[in-house]
């Protein structure tokens, strides 16, 4: 749906983006990582035409982006900007039609949203008279009310409860399985887990990483097993085919192992603590995001 291509922006003495290509495909939920600073804001800008690259280019489904893009697209920003004395459903509504809605359309859709979001009561509400949270909800819903094919969400999560978090998570998953591309830029690497299928990670205005996030976590893989087992605490005498790295008490007996490189294998693992204990587990430890975030990050100084 997005190709996003060479792109370049200066702003004075700071380039923000220097030379950024990835690729957004259609229906997929796709993470956009990186430390504050990064640069990830100012793509985001690019995409919904708030600013322009100094150079690149970006497609949307195939055709180079313009204005007539604008109402397939709807923006969560960082730093909300609903109007905080007007009343909320008048200005969704007012929201609606910018996006091309008739005010009847614009109206049948918010009463679903707000019957579905526990909002019934804030039609004669303003945003300042709702918490932080609140008022997240609420541009949550001008966010989607036009039902947007690409639904760009800047830290989406942030100024939420657990329980709101897990509602909107919810509610992205289910635009997405209805059809919707999502883009979006967040900190929590469990929520990258949870619901990417592919990301770019940017730092210092570079690309430094990207793709599916089941292909980057494989590759960062190192023969690294997590082995529980019950009965007396092994001890072992560096025969065994593969090295200690932790030793965990507790009710059952746990050690993180790594595999030796002579082309060992779990099935050798298994075959050596087999005749000596009773094994509960052994499962293969696969980084998380968020340890491999920290570790590009930390490469490029």
């Amino acid at each position: 749906m997005l190709s996003i291509r060479n792109i370049v922006k200066q702003y004075a003495g700071h380039r923000a983006l220097d030379d950024v290509s990835l690729e957004v495909e259609s229906g997929k939920i796709f993470g956009l990582l990186g430390p504050n600073g990064a640069g990830k804001t100012s793509l985001i800008r690019i995409i919904n035409q708030i600013t322009a690259p100094d150079s690149g280019e970006i497609y949307f489904n195939g055709h180079k982006l313009d204005q007539s893009h604008i109402n397939r697209i709807g923006y969560l920003p960082e730093e909300r900007g609903l109007y905080k004395k007007m009343e909320i459903g008048e200005q969704m509504i007012y929201l609606a039609r910018l996006k091309g809605l008739s005010r009847a359309d614009a109206t049948a859709k918010l009463k679903f949203w707000f019957e579905k979001l526990g909002m019934e009561t804030w039609w004669k509400k303003k945003i300042e008279e709702l918490s932080k949270g609140m008022s997240q909800k609420a541009q949550f819903v001008a966010t989607v009310l036009h039902e947007p094919d690409l639904i760009i969400l800047d830290e989406p999560f942030s100024g939420f409860d657990p329980v709101a978090a897990e509602l909107i998570k919810d509610e992205i998953l289910e635009l997405n399985k209805k059809g919707a591309t999502i883009l979006f830029s967040t900190h929590r690497m469990e929520s990258v887990e949870e619901l990417c299928d592919a990301i770019a990670l940017i730092h210092k205005s570079r690309k430094i990483l990207d793709g599916r996030v089941k292909t980057i976590r494989n590759s960062y893989k190192n023969d690294t097993y997590l082995v529980e087992y019950t009965g007396e605490h092994l001890a072992f005498d560096g025969a065994q085919p593969f090295d200690l790295i932790s030793d965990v008490a507790g009710e059952d007996n746990s050690h993180t192992i790594k595999l030796k490189l002579n082309g060992t294998t779990a099935n050798d693992v298994l075959q050596y603590l087999l005749p000596k204990t009773k094994i509960n587990m052994l499962q293969e430890v696969i980084p998380s995001m968020n340890e491999i975030f920290i570790e590009k990050v930390n490469l490029i100084k």
